[in-house]
Parts: C-alpha cells; sequence; structure tokens
C-alpha cells in the first residue's frame, strides 16, 4: 500500500512540473493564482501608489503631473488637483499615498528635497497642509517614496539612497532607510535609535506590506545583480552598499526572496490571501510569494508575464481585490492602447 501511494505521489508532482511555461511560471492552479485581471480605469499617467478611503474611493497619485486622483470601482475619476511644491523629474514627483480617517499623506519631492506631507480631506477638496518631514536626500535615481500605515497606527516612510550608497549605512541620514513616525511626524515610540529611522542599509524600498501576524516586509532594488524581499526587524542593517542580496554576514539581514535584475525591479507589494503580491517593472509581471508559517517565503511564482508592461503600485481593495496599477509611461516602457491603466485581480 505504501509503495502504491509512492507512486501516485510521483505522479502528481511530475503532472504539476510538466504544466511549467518557457519563462518559468507555475500554473496560477498551484497556489490558487489571480483570477483574470479587470480594467478598473484606463488612461492614467505613471500611477504611482494606490490608498482608500473608508467608503471603498480610491486615491491615487501621478508621479509626473503630480495630480492626486479619487477613482471609483466603477472607473470614475476624479481630479483633486495638483499638489503644490512637486517637482517631478528623474524617479522622483508625487509618490506614496496614505489615508487615515480624514487625514491623507503624501510623499513628494520638492525642489531640493523628498518630503512627507499631511493634509485634510472634505469631500474632493484638500486643505490644512503641513510639512511632517522634510530633509530628505533628493536625487535623480533611488528616491524611495512608498507611504504606509502599519497595524501598529504609525506610519512608515520608505527613502532611496539617491544613488549615494554610503548614505545608506549612516543613521544620521534619512536616506536609505524605512522611517517610522507619529501622524504628527515624530518618530514613533519605540524606534530602535530615538530618531525616525526603523531600519537601515537599504538601496531603494518602493514597496511595504504586513502579513496577518504583523511582520513587517519590503521591496528593495538591486544594482545589477539581485533584487530583494526583505523581513524588515526594528534597528535592522540591510546592507546595501556592502551587500548585494544574501551576504551571510553576520552584520546584515539577508533577504526571504532574491530575484535577478530583470525579473523583478520589485516596486509595490500587498498581502493576500498567504502571499506577498509584488509588482515588477523591468521584469514586468507579477511575482506571488508564498509566505511560510515562520514568515519565511516559498517558491515566488510569475503571474501576467509580460501581458501589461510594467507594474508598479500594488494595493489590497477593501473588496479583497488587488488593484496594480501599470507605469508603461515613465520614460522606461512601452505605453500599449489604453496605458497607464488600474487592473483589478483576484487573488483566489
Amino acid at each position: 500500500m505504501r509503495k502504491f501511494w509512492t507512486i501516485m505521489l510521483m505522479a502528481a508532482l511530475t503532472a504539476c512540473s510538466s504544466g511549467l511555461a518557457k519563462d518559468g511560471d507555475v500554473p496560477a492552479s498551484a497556489l490558487g493564482g489571480p483570477g483574470q485581471p479587470k480594467d478598473v480605469v484606463t488612461g492614467l499617467a505613471v500611477p504611482w501608489a494606490i490608498a482608500f478611503l473608508s467608503g471603498g474611493d480610491a486615491l491615487v497619485t501621478e508621479r509626473d503631473s503630480a495630480r492626486l486622483l479619487r477613482v471609483r470601482p466603477d472607473g470614475k475619476v476624479t481630479s483633486l488637483g495638483t499638489i503644490s511644491g512637486v517637482r517631478p523629474e528623474g524617479e522622483g514627483g508625487l509618490m506614496g499615498v496614505a489615508v487615515k480617517g480624514d487625514q491623507v499623506f503624501l510623499y513628494y519631492s520638492a525642489e531640493q528635497d523628498n518630503r512627507v506631507v499631511r493634509y485634510r480631506l472634505s469631500g474632493d477638496r484638500l486643505s490644512d497642509e503641513k510639512v511632517l518631514v522634510q530633509g530628505i536626500p533628493k536625487g535623480g535615481i533611488h528616491n524611495g517614496g512608498r507611504l504606509a500605515f502599519g497595524p501598529d497606527g504609525y506610519l512608515y516612510a520608505t527613502t532611496g539612497e539617491t544613488g549615494e550608497g554610503g548614505l545608506a549605512q549612516r543613521r544620521d541620514s534619512l536616506a536609505g532607510k524605512i522611517l517610522r513616525m507619529t501622524v504628527e511626524g515624530a518618530p514613533a515610540p519605540g524606534n530602535p535609535f530615538g530618531t525616525l529611522v526603523y531600519s537601515y542599509g537599504h538601496r531603494n524600498v518602493q514597496g511595504l506590506a504586513w502579513d496577518p501576524s504583523g511582520r513587517l516586509y519590503a521591496t528593495e532594488f538591486g544594482q545589477n545583480t539581485y533584487d530583494e524581499v526583505n523581513l524588515i526587524k526594528a534597528g535592522g542593517n540591510y546592507g546595501w552598499p556592502e551587500v548585494e542580496g544574501k551576504g551571510d554576514d553576520p552584520r546584515f539581514v539577508n533577504p526571504i526572496v532574491t530575484w535577478s535584475t530583470d525579473q523583478a525591479s520589485p516596486s509595490g507589494m500587498a498581502y493576500a490571501k498567504g502571499s506577498l503580491w509584488v509588482g515588477a517593472l523591468r521584469g514586468e509581471r507579477l511575482w506571488q510569494v508564498p509566505l511560510k508559517p515562520d514568515g519565511s517565503a516559498g517558491k515566488p511564482v510569475a503571474h501576467f508575464t509580460g501581458r501589461y508592461g510594467r507594474l508598479r503600485a500594488v494595493t489590497s481593495a477593501p473588496d479583497g481585490t488587488l488593484w496594480v496599477g501599470t507605469s508603461n509611461k515613465d520614460g522606461r516602457g512601452s505605453p500599449r492602447p489604453g496605458d497607464d491603466r488600474i487592473l483589478s485581480i483576484t487573488p483566489s
């Protein structure tokens, strides 16, 4: 009987492996992968981030136009205006957005620096602008830009090292870091160094997500060899520029996932259905990273490779779907009819 079940198991594994696509994608059924994407809205220009309001509408930033948009689930778009003070250039512009009650938080590139700014939202009107954090180093590349509220109620912001790798290792610099703050922009209680800095040694983080156990994960762009997903620990040093990918150096925290840079350039990320879902820019695919009970990662699975071009924004919607934004008008992609778009995908 044991021999019979061994044969059946081997047959099942063989059948599964025979379904591999040429580019290494595993059939969606193997992990309960996503359903067929549907357009929510088309005709956008570099949608960088998505955050949902309590009523189900989404706020969407456009990096280069500096517009903040309100997008309803039925696809209706209302412009809330162009954010003053934004100076888009290179990889900078209007980037992250996060929402807490009637407060809207934005991360953008100003004339000389990157900033975190808070507004009040009443209907479709923004008011009461307040700069919470300024002086975040700005560059033509690697400006970070993701904002998200953690389960602890504090605001997290990601910054890049602007191409100056040494800044990532300096704890007195806001470059190459994950920051954690109150809604007033002060260092959150319990921060490891008593400053805004929560973790350091990052090259360019553009994705944040938490699993149901409250563990924080971040995506990170590599240079020439390895892109990463990291499990973030307070006070952790993630190695850049001393290490790219896994270095097994006790001074630094190893990533839980690495890809070659042509497969990923990972940006936005969300958690859903037991997996992290990561938008890939250069890799032009949606990566599904299954998580194990201890927070480590299983083998990543690629979906929709090459179908929609560069994928940047990935956010969990209130109805359990993922909203995924393309970034084909950012100067590095090939725009297709209808670009840029936001897709709704069911991670079943």
